[in-house]
């Protein structure tokens, strides 16, 4: 465990609090929490609370834990009660998707059978969210050529024009028949 982190952040989950387990450029830091209360004092939220706490309709958890992604406890009327480990399972949930990942690859990758597999699935999407990061990157720059370009034709500015280029050059000519 690393002492000192690379970057600092919040833990990015909506209603769990400080003490929460953090993975940054993949250090893993623990940042106490002095308001936490031990495991045996947690209160079993209901999905409502729970749903709540991240923002989202109750339906959506049920959705989750009907595809295999949640699976809170139950009450004696059997209520669905979702305590700390449900908590993090719906945050992994949420980041996942916030980078692109569909509910099906969640899945695989939250049951995969071994370290080795789910590896393999993380590197494969890494590789496809690096390529969509690059685009988006170029995008930023073609942005910010317009805003500094002063040509009344954006499209005669040579700056813009080598931009664009690359794009061009990856477009497929049209085929005649």
């Amino acid at each position: 465990m690393s002492s000192s982190p690379i970057i600092a952040s919040e833990s990015g989950v909506p209603g769990v609090g400080s003490g929460v387990l953090v993975v940054v450029d993949m250090v893993t830091s623990l940042r106490p929490n002095v308001d936490m209360k031990s495991s045996d004092e947690q209160p079993l939220l209901s999905i409502g609370e729970a749903a709540a706490r991240f923002g989202l309709a109750p339906h959506v958890l049920r959705h989750w834990e009907s595809v295999g992604l949640l699976a809170p406890a139950r009450a004696v009327a059997g209520r669905r009660r979702y305590g700390r480990d449900q908590l993090y399972r719906i945050a992994i949930i949420l980041r996942a998707k916030e980078v692109g990942f569909g509910l099906d690859d969640i899945r695989a990758i939250m049951t995969a059978p071994n370290p080795a597999t789910r590896t393999d699935l993380l590197r494969g999407h890494r590789a496809d969210l690096a390529r969509r990061i690059a685009r988006a990157q170029t995008s930023l720059d073609l942005i910010d050529c317009a805003l500094g370009c002063e040509h009344e034709d954006l499209g005669a500015c040579p700056h813009f024009q080598a931009i664009l280029t690359d794009r061009i050059a990856m477009t497929a000519a049209p085929t005649t028949a």
